[in-house]
């Protein structure tokens, strides 16, 4: 094993739109605690949106500031064991040596969400690269006892792991919809999470996965993730499209993974009298829309869905089997010197990034 230096690189939020590279201390891990050597960290949309000051997270009249200043972000993790004690190593589960994904938040254990068992809900929800604790955005992370770790194969791509994430988000998305053989599923955007849905909707087998996208070429992804059939909605009319493969009625199920507020609407007047709406997305602003279509005109049942609870061994296996075109979902790796570039290439929504990286070794 390399021998761990003093000091390491590190991405540093201090404020909107004021992130900027420093030398820290590497950390030292407590008796149970891991340090990992980060090998990769997913750039997700929430990590923009956090760069550019939306009110979730940096507050507003309405809200508490959310993220700490001063802390590491990142929260798609993958990194290698380097230090820990027989104890945490015992607890993780874990060797030197071994690779790991790192769930993105650290439940408390005491709350009422915690001690019923919905951790992904847990009432602090002090999360990696947001609150109390330093993300993925740095050479080296301490890995605290009360997160969640898991193995994962050293075979794969270090960007391919981080995809773990993201992955297990959006296929709990999928379970949250509670999908039937005979659905037609309509998943909105064909970006990282969106992806994720398709090939998790797919593995559920339902009549008919269809993706919606402005962008034909990740629609054309979308058909490699299982999608059986796709819509650009600026070159067809998916309201008409939808209704024909329907008998009229409308879809069955809406998955919304764009994180645009005009999908949401979209969504509620795609699905049929009786259809189930799963949102995903973080919205940077308010979304309004008319709720008299949820309640008087069709009874929709409309279901959240936040984090990848109980989801990432099978997120973990589906990456570990190859059965995701990784290398193009993961298009775009930077170094940590360039994280600027990375945000950046996040926010250029024209642009041919799909799922952008931070790798510390390059």
């Amino acid at each position: 094993m390399t021998e761990i230096p003093q000091t390491m690189q590190a991405v540093v939020m201090h404020a909107p739109e004021d992130y900027r590279l420093e030398e820290r201390p590497v950390p030292t891990p407590a008796a149970d605690e891991l340090l990992i050597q980060v090998e990769a960290t997913g750039v997700c949309a929430s990590d923009l949106k956090a760069y550019a000051g939306a009110a979730k997270f940096w507050g507003d009249e309405n809200r508490e500031r959310w993220v700490e200043p001063g802390i590491i972000p990142g929260h798609e993790i993958t990194g290698t064991v380097v230090k820990g004690s027989e104890e945490a190593l015992a607890h993780h589960g874990v060797g030197i040596g071994d690779r790991i994904v790192v769930e993105q938040i650290v439940p408390c254990g005491e709350c009422m969400y915690c001690q019923r068992g919905w951790y992904w809900m847990c009432d602090p929800h002090d999360m990696f690269g947001f609150k109390h604790y330093n993300g993925g955005m740095a050479e080296y992370m301490i890995v605290p006892k009360l997160s969640r770790a898991h193995r994962i194969s050293k075979d794969i791509k270090p960007q391919h792991a981080a995809y773990a994430e993201p992955l297990s988000c959006s296929m709990h998305a999928v379970e949250r919809a509670e999908l039937q053989f005979d659905d037609v599923v309509v998943i909105a955007g064909a970006g990282p999470i969106g992806l994720g849905a398709i090939i998790g909707a797919s593995h559920k087998n339902p009549k008919l996965v269809i993706a919606l996208d402005f962008d034909d070429a990740k629609l054309e992804l979308a058909k490699k993730c299982g999608a059986d059939l796709t819509l650009n909605p600026s070159k067809v009319d998916i309201y008409e499209e939808i209704r024909g493969l329907t008998g009229g009625y409308g879809a069955d199920v809406y998955i919304e993974c764009t994180g645009h507020p005009s999908a949401v609407p979209q969504g509620l007047n795609l699905l049929r009298k009786l259809g189930r709406f799963v949102e995903y997305s973080v919205f940077k602003e308010n979304v309004s829309v008319d709720w008299s279509i949820i309640s008087d005109d069709k009874e929709l049942d409309v279901r959240g869905a936040h984090l990848g609870p109980h989801t990432w061994p099978a997120a973990i296996k589906i990456i570990e089997k190859g059965d995701l075109p990784l290398d193009e979902i993961c298009t775009h790796q930077f170094g940590l010197a360039d994280f600027q570039k990375a945000l950046d290439s996040v926010a250029d929504s024209a642009g041919a990034s799909v799922k952008v990286s931070i790798v510390p070794g390059l």
